[in-house]
């Protein structure tokens, strides 16, 4: 090769090959190195390697490169790894295999193209020996990332299908990736490898930022294992392997903490076993699934839709309808309201129809819905019927039922002042039922009413419902600021964390864009009663806390006890009809029932 830049050291220097001007030779001198790197072993290998890396990072469908022999030379520098360990331990070669499966994980990530170039040139083979774990956690993070690209596409799935091992490998690294970094990394303080400490802060940080960055590379691996399998999961005759009992009771826990939020992780791969009828068949008779795919779907966040779909899937089944219909109904009514959720545009109208279909099922076949159900989907199709009924009716009557809604919600309001809370609850029920159904602010109001007086009646379920109820109602979807706090106590109460963490969190970002007085933050500080229940259930979530527990590293520190106690809501008691107060720019000033500290030990 010519000699490209006279006073550089190093002959065949992959930075001076690319500042070579004449295109011709910069291709033929590219695909030298590339040909000849991995065979050479002489000391700043990794020098090129993490150019390369931060190429492909940066420009990830540049095709330059792939014809040139990248994939052929990532592979055999992973080989290269695996099998000469004293080479690995020189110079500062332990990072090479990482930066390789990185590599051809950023360059298959996009173009199907580029990954069958991949598959041609031997990646695989070397990437599955890393997944098996022959190196470390790290590597197995990277090179499950790339084996989840290529499994993406129809034309190189076959090539990783046909190892075998890869998805068993796959779900045994979904089930203990936590643990696996929690007890090679996380709780070795003192004695964490260098060039992990390197590669997860780049030379940047200290412990504590090391502990951080191994959180959120542990959410990673686990979501990206959970990726992969989700691959295989999409084929038929990988069903039964993935749908082992162990491993779906696990998956509803396994959603990638506050770290790695927009994964689908494990609900995503259920809402992809319950499109096949084979997955929902195991599905139903895992206990403690359909409960938790309820809670999922009851949640403000971006995976309700995908619970929601599961839920729908499993009732629309004739063979699991019965199994279920009495467990997910009452959710699915709860959600009747909602317009726009994930794909869907008309939601409610779907779950509306879904459940009309299974009564009318129901009449042809005994004992498949029980009285309760039957009920309260009749209550549910009545609504719908009225809401039809309404857009006829004369707007002077509409007016009628709105004051006589409004003439009992203020009743309940007093009933409430005087401590009198299930009578307050039973006032609010008859103003539900008087309130026009197109009525929609107003109803909000109401559900949420209630569901605060559920909360003090010890009735988190009640609670939930009906806060759900006035989440839906609400425009935009899932932004009632006081619903998501009064719904986040009531899961606190029932000690799911992960869903009261969610709903707190949703109600501090509210606060914060409101124009309500009673939720607008005071000089920009979030108030301290959603301050203590964001840190308990961040401690009760904490995405190691098994790991911790199991291997004795950690002492929580603090009372994680019951934040829903004297200061749970200092915010003022919502009475005030919303569309009144709208339509004549003030308050109801008789109508407000101030809710202090001081009556907060009825909680």
């Amino acid at each position: 090769m010519d000699k490209i830049q006279s006073d550089c050291p190093y002959p065949g220097c992959f930075f001076c090959v690319m500042k070579e001007a004449n295109p011709s030779k910069r291709r033929a001198s590219v695909l030298k190195f590339f040909r000849e790197f991995p065979s050479q072993d002489d000391d700043g290998q990794v020098l090129p390697i993490s150019g390369l890396w931060n190429t492909a990072m940066a420009h990830p469908n540049d095709p330059e490169f792939i014809n040139l022999g990248i994939f052929e030379c990532m592979a055999a520098l992973i080989w290269k790894g695996l099998k000469n360990r004293r080479w690995l331990a020189r110079d500062q070669n332990i990072y090479i295999p990482y930066y390789a499966a990185h590599i051809i994980g950023s360059y298959t990530m996009n173009m199907e193209e580029f990954a069958e170039h991949a598959v041609r040139a031997g990646v695989i083979p070397p990437l599955v020996e890393l997944l098996r774990g022959r190196l470390t956690w790290v590597e197995q993070r990277v090179a499950v990332r790339a084996l989840g690209h290529l499994a993406t596409y129809p034309s190189t799935f076959p090539a990783v299908a046909d190892h075998g091992e890869v998805l068993e490998l796959a779900i045994q690294l979904a089930s203990s990736s936590l643990e696996i970094v929690y007890s090679h990394f996380y709780q070795l303080v003192d004695r964490r490898l260098g060039y992990h400490c390197d590669l997860l802060t780049r030379g940047m940080g200290g412990v504590e930022m090391e502990s951080r960055k191994a959180e959120e590379w542990a959410s990673q691996l686990q979501c990206w294992s959970l990726q992969l399998i989700n691959c295989f999961a999409f084929k038929p005759e990988f069903i039964h392997d993935i749908c082992k009992a162990d491993f779906l009771l696990k998956l509803p826990g396994m959603w990638g903490g506050l770290v790695n939020e927009n994964s689908p992780a494990g609900v995503g791969l259920l809402r992809t076993i319950c499109q096949s009828k084979v997955g929902r068949g195991h599905v139903v008779n895992i206990p403690g699934t359909i409960d938790a795919l309820r809670n999922i779907a009851h949640s403000s966040d971006d995976w309700q839709y995908m619970a929601v779909d599961c839920l729908i899937w499993l009732v629309q089944d004739a063979s699991t309808c019965h199994k279920v219909l009495d467990e997910v109904a009452p959710t699915l009514i709860d959600l009747a309201d909602i317009s726009t959720l994930g794909d869907y545009k008309r939601l409610g109208d779907t779950i509306v129809t879904v459940l009309q279909e299974c009564m009318q099922q129901s009449g042809n076949s005994r004992g498949t819905i029980s009285t309760q159900t039957k009920a309260e989907i009749d209550e549910l199709l009545r609504c719908k019927q009225s809401l039809k009924l309404e857009k006829s009716m004369p707007k002077e009557d509409l007016h009628i039922k709105q004051a006589a809604a409004l003439v009992v919600k203020l009743e309940g309001n007093s009933l409430f002042s005087s401590g009198n809370i299930a009578d307050a609850a039973e006032k609010y029920s008859e103003a539900l039922s008087l309130c026009p159904v197109k009525s929609k602010k107003e109803r909000v109001v109401l559900y949420s009413n209630r569901a605060q007086c559920y909360l003090l009646l010890q009735q988190p379920l009640a609670a939930i419902s009906d806060a759900t109820r006035a989440l839906c109602l609400h425009s935009p979807v899932n932004r009632h600021g006081k619903s998501l706090w009064r719904r986040a106590q009531a899961y606190d109460m029932l000690g799911f964390a992960k869903e009261s963490l969610l709903d707190a969190i949703l109600f501090i970002n509210e606060c914060s864009q409101s124009n309500d007085p009673d939720l607008s933050l005071k000089q920009n500080k979030v108030p301290d009663y959603a301050e203590r229940l964001v840190k308990k259930q961040m401690r009760a979530t904490w995405l190691f806390r098994e790991a911790a527990l199991k291997h004795g590293g950690v002492h929580f520190e603090g009372d994680a006890g019951d934040a829903f106690g004297q200061d749970a809501d200092d915010s003022e008691w919502e009475t005030a009809s919303e569309s009144d107060a709208e339509n004549d720019g003030r308050r109801e000033a008789d109508g407000e029932t101030v809710w202090k500290n001081g009556h907060q030990g009825r909680c």
